[in-house]
């Protein structure tokens, strides 16, 4: 099987802070292992893109699959996910086309909010300077931001104290039995998963979700 490569280039507008670096010429599986050897991040393969009379679907066989090449390919994905680079390495292997998945309520807790609340909210913590942990952009127009494991629970208390419901703002924390998609994992035809901010050094401790909440619920309230 020839091997796939996933080119990304595009950047998205906004201030020089949310600006989506370059990535360039990584596979599936080289990502997925790095993920697994340098951030220590649980991941599993999902489905994948199959051309099928020259339109991309999705390998679940579903012609209207809403993540198509972007969801879990067995029930059982929580058990399948792994921390071992060496594992990882042997799953894609068998698919190297096979999506990138990270569960979450292990490493990290996920904050998703809509696109143009998520760098309404990046603009704001850049000015309370506040530390970040990675974000995520996917192509469905949400944005992930990485937070220490336990925001799912505490995140419902901590919007009522703002003086929101939950329910009245497009703010879902995914915690465990949860999982988001890692960059460069492509939805179909709409493009593929991209960092908002990137994995560095520096953003290897996160942030308590509890740290970032008040910005982010402002976000969501003004993009209602």
């Amino acid at each position: 099987m020839p091997r796939v490569v996933f080119i990304v280039e595009e950047t998205i507008a906004g201030t020089e802070a949310t600006q989506i670096p370059k990535q360039r010429g990584e596979s599936l599986l080289e990502t997925a292992v790095r993920y697994a050897e340098e951030r220590h991040w649980d991941v599993f393969p999902g489905t994948w893109l199959e051309a099928v009379d020259g339109v991309q679907r999705c390998s679940c066989g579903e012609a209207a699959c809403p993540a198509p090449g972007a969801h879990p390919s067995r029930s059982d994905w929580a058990t399948q996910a792994t921390g071992s680079a060496t594992v990882a390495r042997r799953m894609w292997q068998k698919q190297p086309t096979a999506s990138i998945l990270l569960p979450t309520g292990r490493t990290f807790d996920a904050i998703s909010v809509p696109e143009t609340a998520g760098f309404l909210a990046l603009a704001r913590m850049e000015r309370m300077e506040l530390a970040l942990g990675p974000v995520t952009l996917t192509p469905d127009r949400r944005m992930h931001f990485f937070v220490l494991p336990g925001a799912s629970v505490k995140v419902p208390e901590l919007i009522r104290k703002l003086g929101w419901s939950l329910g009245s703002l497009d703010l879902v924390v995914l915690g465990e039995g949860e999982y988001v998609a890692a960059p460069p994992t492509r939805f179909g035809s709409r493009g593929a998963v991209q960092w908002a901010c990137r994995p560095t050094s520096a953003n290897r401790w996160l942030p308590d979700g509890e740290e970032l909440i008040s910005p982010l619920a402002y976000a969501c309230g003004r993009d209602r």
